[in-house]
């Protein structure tokens, strides 16, 4: 297994920004909980050890969580409530600020794909699209006018964070974000079930097809899907797998074999990377399996890709 689900800024030629990382922040002001679910409190086993895992991410050992109760928003944030952000706060995103992204090649146009200088080596498929951001997905000559209900992408963790604060939410820890997509199902693959078939169905947006050069869209999508378009789980949470990945508030590390019950996790104090969930629409199973709800990966705070969102969680 490869990774294949996201490029990161670290990957390329060019220097990050040097953004502060924002803390993890909880407003006390009013939190608007009408598109969110409160999810339960409860303990869980997290992690899994199946033949699926792909080495290195960490998804092991398995070990049993508590988890506090808290709201989570139903969907990915959008790109019309990101609109409402930026325009009540004019806030730059950092990709608008280095001035490119990361596309994946078969979305860029043939004017813009004449410009292209730069793809990253050892995954060719992601391409640096100056222009590229989160209202010009592709692009400069690309617009989220008829992706109103889509999932924002292009966000940085950083991004994310600040979202989360105008919104008076946090992003949900890792534990909180799996504990969440399982739905109240045990140590299984999916958060409907083992099996990714349901009555010849899918129920995510991933990749159909041979990877990078051939989508068939099996699942009636080649890039993101309206956020609303698959079944909730049984927390009543949208597309938790495939889509976009989900930025979480942890600094990825690989964990430790539990001695005991764990309480509400937050990740180690300091890292490199921050952890991701929830795979994507370019995840394959024969490539990059990360679309189970144990699967995990992560990238740099200031990484932005065509398939990198979040949601938001809020304390109870």
């Amino acid at each position: 297994m490869k990774h294949c689900c996201s490029a990161s800024r670290g990957s390329h030629h060019k220097n990050s920004l040097g953004i502060d990382n924002a803390p993890i922040y909880s407003s006390k002001r009013m939190v608007d909980t009408d598109n969110m679910v409160l999810i339960p409190s409860g303990t869980f086993i997290m992690g899994s050890e199946s033949d699926e895992i792909v080495p290195g991410d960490g998804e092991g050992p398995v070990r049993e969580v508590e988890v506090q109760a808290f709201y989570m928003d139903k969907c990915s944030v959008t790109n019309k409530q990101f609109q409402e952000f930026v325009t009540q706060t004019n806030y730059v995103t950092e990709a608008e600020k280095f001035g490119w992204s990361f596309v994946f090649h078969l979305f860029v146009s043939e004017v813009e794909a004449r410009k292209v200088k730069h793809v990253v080596q050892n995954t060719p498929w992601w391409w640096v699209v100056e222009g590229a951001c989160w209202k010009s997905p592709e692009g400069p000559d690309s617009t989220i006018s008829k992706r109103m209900d889509h999932p924002v992408v292009h966000i940085s963790w950083n991004d994310a964070m600040a979202y989360c604060k105008w919104a008076g939410k946090r992003l949900p820890t890792e534990a909180e974000w799996e504990y969440a997509a399982r739905g109240g199902l045990e140590q299984l693959d999916y958060p409907w079930g083992n099996d990714l078939l349901k009555n010849g169905e899918y129920l995510c947006n991933i990749w159909q097809g041979k990877f990078p050069t051939e989508n068939s869209k099996e699942d009636g999508f080649i890039g993101t899907a309206p956020v609303k378009t698959f079944p909730t789980n049984n927390y009543g949470l949208y597309q938790v797998s495939g889509n976009v990945w989900e930025w979480c508030s942890d600094w990825f590390h690989i964990p430790a074999p539990p001695t005991s019950l764990i309480k509400n996790p937050t990740g180690p104090s300091e890292g490199e990377t921050k952890v991701m969930r929830g795979g994507s629409y370019l995840c394959h199973h024969t490539y990059c399996n990360r679309y189970r709800v144990s699967a995990r990966t992560s990238n740099t705070p200031d990484s932005s890709t065509g398939n990198i969102g979040f949601r938001c969680v809020a304390d109870v």
